[in-house]
């Protein structure tokens, strides 16, 4: 976790519950794939209202990066990327409440063993 200590959003609180039980699902499901998720708080220290989730798997060195705004608490905007890059300028949006624990192992599983 960061230095930081700011809040947990709601946001923040239930999309974390969600990735922990997606996490464990793609462990005990792929043996090739044991994801890391980061909770980053920087661009809230910098000033705008927003938190961001990391998910890398270190084999394939790709990365899901969400975001969550206050300014949209009903969106979360995502995008699919390589660790080793700085993420591109458009991202995806889905609904909050569509970011479940189902489409999260749905996207580790299918992005992370391609």
């Amino acid at each position: 976790m960061s230095q930081y200590t700011f809040p947990v959003t709601p946001q923040l609180n239930a999309i974390s519950e969600f990735l922990s039980e997606a996490h464990a699902r793609i462990q005990q499901n792929f043996t090739t794939i044991n994801p890391v998720v980061g909770i980053n708080q920087q661009m809230r220290a910098s000033g705008i209202p927003a938190d961001v989730i990391t998910i890398d798997c270190l084999t394939s060195n790709r990365r899901i990066l969400i975001i969550l705004h206050d300014s949209t608490p009903d969106v979360a905007r995502y995008q699919f990327g390589k660790r080793d890059r700085d993420p591109e300028k458009a991202y995806r949006e889905i609904a909050l409440n569509a970011l479940t624990a189902d489409q999260l192992y749905q996207w580790m599983g299918e992005y992370f063993s391609e």
